[in-house]
């Protein structure tokens, strides 16, 4: 900055000009004019529009110039001029601006200029990815709150009948039929409980990666034709009509068989479920380039437009569970998904619309293995002397165990902690022990190495029976001694085929 009369004598300027410049103030004011540190260009332009503009409207705004340093170096700058009056004096006010760093500055001002936009873009993106995760946060939490109330509706369903029986047993044992009748209801809803419990432990695994496949190369149609066994009852049931439309040439895939059928039988159950008595149900597989496509499809209740993208989510139902006859907890399309997709397959669903029936396709890759590995087979055991240890804390649990046992043929006891349990190893010297992990004192783990230590129990053959049936869990057991591993409660069909597997070989 400077100031200068009206002739340009300078008569104050600051340190910075000073500093651009190379003088001392001494060396400038009352010496020398503004425009003596000019360039020429400069002077005659300060001269022929700069001194008109003053005197005419008193000020010059944004004029680029070049001034000289001392050395000689020219400077390019900005220059603005006010013309003011001061007590009766008339003075010129000079503002200075370096062109480079002013056009410097501008850079700086443009470039955080846009880096505030981006900001205010980002913030306002990220505003609406909010609103939008917030949005699903309260879907997901509605249909969480949907689902355990669902999930202890479902609960309740087959635990009611089974304490209904065991009343009946109570007030009256009643006669060999209606033993048997009581008997079938219970091991019925003792099913659906089972069933319940496995498609939640499924779907956990699956979300955890922790789901194992037992592949095999199978004839895809065997697989339909066992899945629609399964439910050909529920289809008579519901005096649906119920056809089966398979190819007469193999269809060979590499899946794990239990698994497919599972798929399969999910859809043929939904597909009874919401498919009006009197209606027709589709199951038919054909062969696309190397694909196998599975097809269900119903004359049932449709599915609306807006619903065909998330049938197949956690949770998702179509209508609230009070407004369904037929009940489910929204896992069953879950489960279909995630185990097709562990097989390298997709699935699919089509609709016209509600009360249009609907389709479910898999796809599934096809296997150029030719053979099919045999399913083993259960020989029959007879009255085998095999000694069985059962130790478990559940009273009611091991007393069952021993009495079914004993029906099978097998010598068995029971023992309700880890101690005992060790104690009654030396004492009856069995060939199998089934041992529940969590003892009052010592746990399962423990108790297994203690029995693998003693002599005797090195050829024992051990069986974890607990309710803890994840991955990590089969692997503690497996670490710790155990031979395999079986999650309550226990299949009878399985455990006798491990018995007849291992102990008839001679293991003893």
């Amino acid at each position: 900055m400077a100031v200068a009369n009206t002739d340009g004598l300078l008569l104050r300027i600051n340190f910075t000009l000073l500093r651009w410049l190379g003088y001392e103030a001494a060396d400038l004011v009352g010496k020398r004019r503004t425009q003596d540190l000019f360039s020429v260009g400069a002077r005659v332009f300060h001269q022929t529009h700069c001194v008109p503009l003053l005197q005419v409207q008193g000020s010059v705004g944004e004029v680029q110039i070049e001034m000289v340093h001392q050395d000689r170096r020219r400077i390019p700058v900005l220059m603005n001029v006010v013309r003011r009056k001061h007590n009766n004096t008339v003075l010129d006010e000079f503002a200075f601006f370096v062109a480079n760093d002013r056009r410097s500055y501008e850079r700086e001002l443009l470039l955080a200029r846009k880096g505030a936009e981006n900001e205010l873009t980002a913030r306002l993106t990220a505003e609406h990815k909010l609103r939008e995760m917030n949005e699903q946060l309260k879907l997901a939490d509605r249909r969480k709150d949907e689902f355990l109330a669902t999930l202890a509706h479902e609960l309740r369903n087959p635990l009611a009948p089974m304490r209904n029986v065991l009343e009946i047993f109570k007030l009256h044992a009643g006669n060999e039929s209606s033993r048997s009748w009581a008997l079938s209801v219970l091991d019925r809803q003792l099913h659906q409980l089972t069933h319940l419990v496995d498609d939640l432990m499924d779907v956990s695994r699956i979300t955890q990666g922790r789901m194992e496949l037992r592949r095999q190369a199978v004839d895809l149609r065997t697989i339909l034709g066992v899945a629609s066994e399964d439910v050909r009852g529920m289809m008579e049931a519901a005096f649906h009509t119920f056809k089966v439309d398979l190819p007469d040439d193999a269809l060979m895939v590499h899946v794990d068989p239990t698994r497919i059928t599972q798929v399969i039988v999910n859809l043929l159950t939904n597909a009874a479920k919401y498919t009006p008595e009197g209606g027709q149900i589709v199951l038919r597989v054909k062969q696309e380039k190397a694909e196998a496509v599975v097809s269900v499809s119903d004359t049932g209740i449709g599915i609306p437009e807006e619903s065909l993208a998330t049938v197949f989510d956690m949770f998702s139902q179509l209508s609230p569970a009070l407004e369904r006859s037929q009940g489910g907890l929204g896992i069953g399309l879950a489960l279909v998904r995630g185990l097709v997709q562990l097989h390298g397959g997709s699935v699919s669903v089509t609709s016209q619309g509600v009360g249009k029936g609907s389709e479910f396709i898999v796809r599934l890759p096809l296997t150029e293995a030719a053979t099919q590995a045999d399913s083993p087979k259960l020989s029959n055991t007879g009255a085998q002397p095999f000694r069985i240890l059962v130790i478990d804390d559940n009273i009611d649990s091991a007393e069952s165990m021993t009495m079914a046992l004993e029906l099978l043929g097998y010598e068995a006891q029971a023992a309700h902690d880890g101690h005992t349990g060790l104690q009654s190893v030396e004492r009856l010297k069995p060939n199998v022990i089934l041992l529940d992990i969590g003892l009052p004192d010592l746990n399962g783990y423990e108790v297994a190495r203690r029995i693998r230590s003693l002599l005797l129990g090195k050829d024992v053959f051990l069986i974890a029976a607990t309710g803890w049936g994840q991955e990590a869990d089969k692997q503690l057991a497996l670490d710790a001694g155990f031979d395999c591993h079986l999650t309550k409660p226990v299949d009878f069909h399985k455990l006798q085929e491990l018995l007849v597997q291992h102990l008839g070989q001679g293991r003893r």
